[in-house]
């Protein structure tokens, strides 16, 4: 299992105004009007090569698998158990009593409920450290998408690379992607989200002072 940048593109929340449906308005008002509306300036990203290259995340990939090979290793110990209560009975269950055939089956069925509770257990465990090792990354990659977006007046920003997404061809130039990954080399791994923009003296993808959830990842049994 892996946190691949095809999974956690699912949390990168691509920055805009709030203006989805204005510049659809402002077009339609722009035809009724005398003078011709200013041009929307739009940019767009490569999710999946950014979160690739952002620093920490190969070290979040690592742990994260460490700690789902944990949780396997807890889920074999109790099938395990189980698969022994069950062929211990199947052996021994001709020459059971009645009353200790009932007991011995309740006591299967509870370690299968107990083992099914575990499972459900784990799988949340999973999901919660995902999230743990993903949300400062993706919170890093937001900011500086954020800060580009406001520095160089950009309507909106587009992930070409979302899921679903219909961007079937675009001008590169309006690409800001080695942009977004030049200003994340520039930060520590566990660096404060905080304003990206660079100092007035320095270019605009140069080092920087500083910088949307998670896909559902696999069951342990997976």
């Amino acid at each position: 299992m892996q946190i691949s940048s095809r999974t956690m593109r699912v949390g990168l929340a691509i920055a805009s105004l709030g203006i989805g449906g204005a510049s659809v308005g402002a077009a339609q008002a722009g035809a009724q009007a005398t003078t011709a509306a200013p041009a929307v300036k739009l940019a767009y990203i490569r999710s999946q090569d950014i979160f690739a290259q952002a620093p920490g995340r190969v070290d979040a990939e690592s742990q994260f698998n460490g700690f789902v090979q944990t949780a396997r290793a807890e889920e074999k110990t109790m099938g395990d158990s189980i698969n022994a209560m069950l062929g211990d009975y199947a052996k021994s269950e001709g020459t059971l009593a009645p009353d200790v055939k009932t007991t011995r089956q309740q006591a299967i069925r509870d370690k299968q409920a107990q083992f099914q509770q575990r499972q459900q257990q784990l799988e949340q465990q999973v999901q919660q450290k995902q999230t743990e090792l993903v949300q400062p990354i993706l919170e890093r990659i937001n900011k500086i998408i954020n800060d580009l977006r406001a520095e160089n007046g950009y309507a909106m920003v587009f992930d070409a690379q979302a899921n679903g997404g219909s961007v079937v061809a675009a001008d590169k130039n309006l690409d800001i992607t080695d942009q977004v990954i030049a200003r994340l080399r520039t930060m520590a791994p566990g660096a404060p989200v905080a304003s990206t923009k660079p100092a007035a003296t320095k270019p605009a993808t140069g080092p920087t002072a500083g910088p949307s959830g998670v896909g559902r990842p696999k069951s342990p049994s997976q």
